[in-house]
């Protein structure tokens, strides 16, 4: 019978959500890869114990998350019925929803009859009454806005989710949607963009601008690039590797020569500082505290407790993020 670590707050920072009452840890878990069934069960369920021994109360999910989709909701059910019930009131639980879960029109995008199924799927799944945040997964471009807000609100009047986010939304679409939902009297709590030292799109697009300016929260994913910042890839692509595999998110042909470089010229910096080239990446997104919570993966408690490590480390020099910037946007 698991028992938590009495521990499991002593560490962790946690963080306020935008102008919410929300905090969330520094690190969350997303359950985006590696639960699913062609991973050992038990390791799952260590993995997600030691999260949350480690004070990671935030577990990230979305109803196409597997392979296959759904497997990821299944998994964590079943761990929160052989492991975590009884902390479910300290566990901050999001799913979303806006990628082809069925067929037909009704299986994706934005609509209030697809948004609404998928949650009821999803809360069937992880054996929940609600979840905690709710996301529109990504923009439809043919369905109103108001529509896909609506029924983000309807989720949290129906008592189904405490909190509504969005993914994926440019600076625009987010005023917008922040807009349309502050009209209803649910707010904005949460934007998931994709950040990292690879990625500033949320910096050059100004969604991070907006997100400031709304006082909304930010919890990132991909701070690590698809593994890319993870020193895996400092000779090239390694054998068993995402992108050795057949992963449509990393390919081979993305690790060039030039981009070998770059990664080794961080693994310096990381070096220098006493970091894993992977906690100089968290470390890095987290600078400053202008993200709330940078999502991270696991394959094994040992590597969730070496993304933990970074929290150690989030202070930078103004020379140090002027040599990362040199060499990732030179």
């Amino acid at each position: 019978m698991y028992t938590a670590s009495p521990d499991r707050y002593a560490e962790m920072p946690y963080r306020r959500t935008g102008r919410s009452g929300l905090r969330l840890p520094a690190l969350s878990l997303g359950l985006w890869h590696n639960f699913g069934p062609d991973r050992p069960v038990e390791t799952q369920r260590a993995i997600l114990r030691r999260a949350f021994d480690l004070g990671v109360t935030h577990f990230d999910l979305a109803n196409n998350y597997g392979p296959p989709p759904g497997a990821a909701e299944s998994a964590l059910g079943a761990a929160l019925a052989a492991d975590l019930a009884p902390y479910r009131d300290e566990l901050v639980i999001s799913t979303k929803a806006g990628y082809l879960m069925w067929p037909g029109p009704y299986g994706e995008w934005g609509s209030r009859k697809y948004l609404l199924a998928s949650l009821d799927q999803s809360l069937r799944r992880m054996g929940l009454d609600h979840v905690d945040i709710f996301y529109s997964h990504r923009p439809d471009p043919d369905t109103p806005l108001e529509e896909t807000m609506g029924a983000l609100h309807t989720a949290v009047q129906q008592g189904k989710a405490l909190y509504v986010g969005i993914s994926n939304y440019s600076a625009d679409q987010t005023r917008e949607a922040a807009r349309v939902l502050a009209g209803l009297g649910t707010p904005l709590l949460v934007h998931q963009p994709r950040y990292s030292m690879l990625d500033r799109r949320p910096e050059d697009e100004g969604v991070l601008d907006a997100l400031d300016e709304l006082g909304v929260g930010s919890v990132v994913y991909s701070p690590l690039e698809q593994g890319l910042l993870t020193g895996r890839y400092l000779k090239g692509v390694p054998e068993g590797s995402r992108a050795a595999g057949d992963s449509p998110f990393l390919k081979p042909e993305a690790v060039t020569e030039d981009l070998v470089g770059r990664l080794r010229a961080l693994q310096e910096i990381a070096v220098s500082r006493g970091q894993s080239l992977a906690q100089l990446a968290l470390a890095w997104v987290l600078r400053g505290g202008r993200v709330t919570s940078a999502l991270v993966g696991a394959s094994s408690a040992r590597q969730l407790e070496d993304s933990v490590g970074a929290l150690r480390g989030l202070d930078f020099d103004p020379e140090e993020l002027k040599r990362i910037d040199a060499i990732v946007r030179p």
